[in-house]
């Protein structure tokens, strides 16, 4: 499409937009639990007036329709003629929908496609009065809400110029049903001072010069007529209007009786006994603009080059440590230091709130409930908790398809919820929370639970599993099936769930961003997924090992314990070489034996095992030594090396050399099962 503006406009729309439809879907969703809400419904009526009006200043006439009639829907709501129901809020949210489409194709620098003339023409219908609220009588006077202040306050000037001059006419007089005293009149002067007081000192727009009286001498002032003032009744009746009863700046006299002047009264906020005090002789300056907008290929150059920063600070620490040279460790402290707090502060540039994936499951939760009939309460904790921009992108998706998997398979029909003694509203329980260099998040319903001896069943149905390998898996090793690809427990296809697809999906992606995932459950009580993912996807945490020569990384977010390998603790089991901790028997793999060219060797009988977690699995890796934990950059694998198995890229040691950084979950896949 062809943007008759400046970029830079276009852009400021872009930005603005995107925030408030993000908020939108939220508030809607929190406005069918909460239909009463005036603030809400005054919010929402502002959103789609908000974007409407960004979309008519750059001519996108289809985007400013729908908004418009989604806005006049919003006005008859929140001046009580309609009142929120399901179905109303079904055309909203699919209003919401199309909005939402035609600004991706804004984006996108194409001409929105017109909305649905179905969806505007239901649109049409909610914007006039429910029958219910037509009958009341179109003459009583409705007292406005402080709400509606917000709505005056957003009139264009020509609109509150108009006001003002209303102000001090016979018409308001009569509007207002109270005639005019001249004995307790106020002049334009302190009727400016009172705008003052409510506004602030020149931020209003004064008394219109066509309807101002011409400046007076002081001695005329009780000469002047009725026309020209409005006395305390009607000033009153005015505030009233404005703030609603009660709620607005009263006239009273002044303390001890006396009037100044001798015959005008005293405007006052309250309390009444305070005077107001002496107005700014000039508007106070505007706050200066503290953001600017930078492109995130920008963001992502400055931290790639902190990367390499980290690089030579990791080398000069261990160039430092062969030297007692005192000046010399102070400088590298001193880098060190600086280094990290530069890290710190480039990180945090890219930091945005989970909010930005959370905010999308209210709306997912409400539309899978209604569409399978459910009662489904969905409650979000840590929504402020700051990760990557890069990984609030990738887990999003897999964050749905676990949203979605609760509603579907976690929480029960209310009949079934009902029948178990359960609440017959199901708790969905999303959090997030920060823990050292790592998020933790977390996905809890109190729903049907899973059944460990069914999922082993279907397992073996469809192949991946045999009923020997099944009777020895535990209860854990039993969830974590459903990661399996192809395996579903739904019977039924459905819109939301049961063709197989999905949860190995989630697993792929998280491992994708060197995170982990936990599952626990209970039958009949309700299933908890934890998810740990890096707080950054530039710089990675990992362990250092070496393997016969050569170095390797393994991201730290893996890695559960270490200790001195004892082949007296170790044992065959079915051909699989295990190693007996804490009563358990956990299988062990030699890293040498996928990892090094000449493929197997003679295994040493010394050496270190680190223990890693695969979803709810540990393994034990034997590795020859331990360099220790070190901050790595992640740099991409040669175009020879791209898609080998088990490696996630390559990085800069310390000392200078290349180590590989080991996928370990690809590294299981392709390598496991060749040498059980």
């Amino acid at each position: 499409m062809g943007f008759e503006v400046d970029e830079d406009i276009l852009q400021d729309f872009l930005v603005e937009a995107s925030e408030i439809l993000e908020q939108l879907s939220e508030q809607l969703v929190t406005l069918e639990r909460q239909p009463d809400d005036k603030d809400l419904l005054n919010a929402i009526f502002r959103g789609f007036h908000t974007v409407k009006g960004g979309a008519g200043f750059l001519s996108l006439t289809a985007l400013v329709e729908t908004c418009h009639k989604a806005e006049n829907v919003f006005d008859i709501l929140r001046t009580g003629q309609r009142r929120v129901t399901s179905e109303l809020m079904d055309v909203i949210l699919r209003a919401l929908d199309t909005v939402n489409s035609m600004f991706a194709e804004i984006q996108n620098r194409q001409e929105p496609t017109p909305a649905d003339p179905a969806l505007l023409e239901e649109l049409s219908f909610y914007c006039q009065p429910g029958q219910e609220e037509s009958a009341a009588p179109a003459s009583e006077p409705v007292a406005a809400t402080p709400a509606d202040i917000n709505t005056i306050e957003s009139l264009n000037e020509q609109e509150y110029q108009q006001m003002l001059g209303e102000l001090n006419t016979e018409q308001y007089s009569e509007q207002v049903g109270i005639e005019s005293s001249n004995s307790d009149d106020i002049t334009d002067d302190e009727f400016e001072a009172l705008l003052d007081q409510l506004h602030g000192a020149g931020k209003h727009g004064g008394v219109p010069e066509a309807e101002s009286p011409a400046p007076a001498a002081p001695s005329a002032a009780s000469s002047q007529t009725g026309d020209e003032l409005i006395d305390d009744g009607e000033f009153e009746a005015l505030l009233d209007q404005l703030h609603g009863a009660g709620k607005g700046p009263t006239v009273t006299p002044a303390p001890g009786g006396a009037v100044p002047d001798g015959s005008k009264p005293v405007i006052s906020s309250a309390p009444p006994a305070a005077s107001r005090p002496a107005a700014p002789s000039k508007p106070a300056a505007p706050p200066a603009d503290t953001t600017v907008r930078v492109d995130t290929k920008t963001l992502d150059s400055i931290m790639n080059m902190v990367g390499e920063l980290v690089l030579v600070r990791n080398r000069l620490l261990s160039l430092q440590a062969g030297h007692e040279n005192e000046e010399i460790t102070k400088a590298v402290t001193n880098l060190d230091a600086v280094t990290g707090d530069l890290q710190g502060a480039v990180m945090k540039t890219r930091m945005q709130p989970i909010k930005k994936v959370f905010g999308r499951f209210p709306r997912v939760v409400r539309d899978i409930a209604r569409n399978m009939k459910k009662e489904i309460e969905l409650e979000m904790v840590g929504e402020d908790t700051d990760l990557d921009k890069n990984l609030v992108e990738a887990l999003a998706d897999p964050l749905v398809h676990l949203v979605r998997n609760s509603c579907d398979h976690g929480i029960e029909s209310p009949e079934e919820r009902e029948a178990a003694g359960k609440p017959r509203k199901g708790v969905i329980r999303l959090t997030a929370s920060q823990e050292g260099d790592h998020i933790l998040l977390g996905i809890e319903d109190d729903g049907a639970g899973m059944d460990p001896e069914k999922l082993k069943s279907i397992a073996i149905k469809r192949g991946i599993l045999d009923a020997d390998g099944a009777a020895r898996m535990s209860d854990n090793e039993a969830y974590n099936l459903i990661f399996a690809p192809g395996f579903s427990t739904k019977v039924e296809i459905t819109d939301v769930s049961g063709r197989g697809v999905g949860m190995d999906v989630v697993k792929t992606g998280i491992s994708s961003v060197n995170g982990s995932i936990l599952i626990d459950s209970e039958k009949g009580k309700g299933t908890r997924l934890q998810i740990k993912v890096p707080l950054t996807l530039a710089i990675l945490p990992t362990l250092m090992v070496v393997v016969g020569e050569q170095t390797f990384a393994l991201p730290l977010t893996n890695v559960n314990e270490i200790f001195h390998l004892d082949l007296t603790r170790t044992s065959m089991v079915d051909g699989q070489l295990t190693v007996v901790v804490r009563n358990r028997a956990i299988p062990l793999f030699y890293l040498q034996d996928w990892l090094l060219r000449n493929g197997r060797r003679e295994r040493k009988a010394h050496g270190h095992v680190v223990l890693v977690m695969i979803g709810n699995q540990q393994v034990g890796f034997v590795v020859d030594g331990l360099i220790g934990q070190e901050e790595v950059v992640i740099k991409p694998l040669d175009h020879l090396l791209h898609g080998t198995p088990g490696m996630a890229g390559a990085t800069i040691t310390s000392d200078g050399g290349i180590a590989l950084i080991l996928d370990i979950a690809g590294l299981i896949k392709a390598y496991a099962r060749r040498y059980a």
